[in-house]
């Protein structure tokens, strides 16, 4: 088996994609930046989102059972070290970013290039983490161009001279 902080090193070498993910519901009000997050299929849309057990936050996640994965672009380098800031609260996370309500309740961040609003169909555990499988209700665009990604523990700025992608026609 592979030494943790090697393979925490490694890790460091994938880029990912910066994102924050909210939710909303009788459980409460929660968000927290993760990179852990891909797209499983497109019938039915569905997407994998993977969350530390011990976060204070997963309870919200598992009694909600909807969340919005919001992807962050470029020039939002603030809001994701806000939402994995442990000193702030939920209420002064959200009190600091503009942000409305989607279909299942969850939060969509308007600081988001993209969102994902889904309800959580399938959750499953891998060592500290819970895997969240989500079906896709809806999906915003939002303003930026350029996207934001996670790589050698830092924060880059991606795609700004690649022409915007037109919205698919439904």
């Amino acid at each position: 088996m592979a030494d943790v902080n090697a393979f925490r090193n490694a890790m460091a070498m994938l880029a990912g994609a910066v994102n924050i993910i909210t939710t909303d519901g009788p459980s409460g009000l929660a968000g927290f930046t993760a990179t852990a997050v891909c797209s499983v299929t497109d019938q039915p849309p569905t997407l994998l989102v993977c969350m530390n057990r011990s976060s204070f936050a997963h309870r919200f996640f598992e009694g909600n059972e909807v969340l919005c994965v919001n992807v962050l672009g470029a020039g939002n380098k603030d809001a994701p070290a806000l939402f994995a800031n442990r000193e702030f609260s939920m209420s002064e996370r959200f009190d600091r970013v503009q942000w409305a309500r989607l279909a299942t309740g969850s939060p969509l961040l308007d600081c988001a290039i993209v969102s994902f609003d889904c309800c959580i169909t399938n959750t499953s555990t891998v060592g500290s983490h819970s895997i969240f499988l989500c079906e896709v209700q809806g999906v915003q665009r939002g303003a930026g161009r350029g996207g934001l990604v996670y790589f050698n523990r830092d924060y880059h700025q991606v795609g700004f001279g690649e022409p915007p992608v037109p919205p698919a026609k439904d």
